[in-house]
């Protein structure tokens, strides 16, 4: 199953940089990889929540939350013919404030030409992503 994993520090404490990572609604103005977010339902994120996401050079995908832990993770999934596409989100309690791990992995009978595809833009766009967080959480 190909992936890619980005761990990084946060100076500042769980709560805040889960509220980053969880205001999906305010991405497109915080991370520049993110070009729309229209959440498809209201309240916060949970279990079967869906979000409608566009990214540059991407296909607009809807997003669905698969797993929660409130303040601590998520994890959701975006399908598409041959393809499953699955991004975790990690905040966990770091000596130096936060460690924010963000992974993401492509599963399915394409998953391997689909990877090879975009490998390195994904790598790009998961290492951005934990940047903007770092810099709004610590802002």
């Amino acid at each position: 199953m190909p992936g890619f994993q980005n761990t990084s520090t946060i100076a500042a404490p769980p709560g805040r940089v889960w509220a980053v990572v969880a205001d999906v609604e305010r991405w497109p103005e915080r991370i520049p990889t993110v070009d729309s977010v229209e959440r498809l339902d209201a309240g916060p994120l949970a279990v079967g929540a869906r979000t409608k996401l566009k990214q540059p050079r991407l296909s607009e995908a809807i997003w669905t939350v698969t797993e929660l832990t409130e303040g601590v993770s998520y994890t959701w999934e975006s399908k598409s013919p041959g393809l499953t596409v699955v991004a975790a989100h990690l905040v966990e309690p770091h000596p130096e404030g936060t460690k924010l791990t963000l992974s993401l992995t492509v599963e399915g009978p394409l998953a391997g030409l689909g990877w090879l595809l975009t490998k390195k833009m994904t790598q790009r766009y998961v290492e951005t992503e934990a940047a903007s967080i770092k810099q709004v959480a610590e802002g």
